[in-house]
């Protein structure tokens, strides 16, 4: 099969390139790995293009932008400083806040969790939101209001004694 080829004469150069693009060898694996799947899904078009090796290349540019952009992070990069990642914010804190918020949500009555989730997750417009769950606009809007009063005090409670648990270390 001319996949199958293509797979074992370029995918080292492929992870070569991988590896310098973000500079991290796991990520290039997955990005690699990524890339190869989707390609031979599309293996017919690729094949008829001019230079499938760049074709495929730039696909891998492709799929590590939107990764970056996706998780907003950075790798570090041989020759620069480490400070410069420091300063970086940690993926687990997106994991960490995402788990407080569905805490947070699981806490609301059904309906307000519904109208909060069909609004801003599935960016239903309120009229929207009302058709699907079968009540009027402004009854949604008034779920909605509810809801975010009740996040936004649980929230300013749960900041003031982090800040108070801050200073006391």
């Amino acid at each position: 099969m001319e996949f199958d080829r293509f797979v074992a004469d370029r995918q080292r150069s492929l992870f070569r390139f991988a590896v310098v693009l973000c500079g991290d060898p796991h990520l290039a694996e997955e990005l690699v790995q990524s890339v190869l799947a989707r390609a031979f899904e599309h293996w017919s078009r690729i094949s008829a293009a001019d230079d499938s090796n760049a074709y495929v290349r730039r696909m891998l540019v492709n799929e590590y932008l939107s990764w970056r952009r996706a998780a907003k992070r950075s790798t570090p990069v041989a020759g620069f400083p480490d400070h410069q990642v420091a300063s970086q914010p940690d993926h687990a804190e997106r994991y960490t806040e995402a788990a407080a918020v569905a805490a947070e949500l699981d806490r609301l009555p059904r309906k307000q969790r519904a109208v909060l989730v069909l609004r801003f997750y599935a960016g239903m417009s309120f009229a929207e939101v009302a058709a699907c769950l079968g009540c009027r606009e402004a009854t949604a809007r008034a779920y909605a209001t509810r809801a975010l009063a009740t996040l936004r005090i649980d929230m300013e409670s749960r900041s003031f004694s982090l800040s108070a648990a801050k200073e006391e270390f």
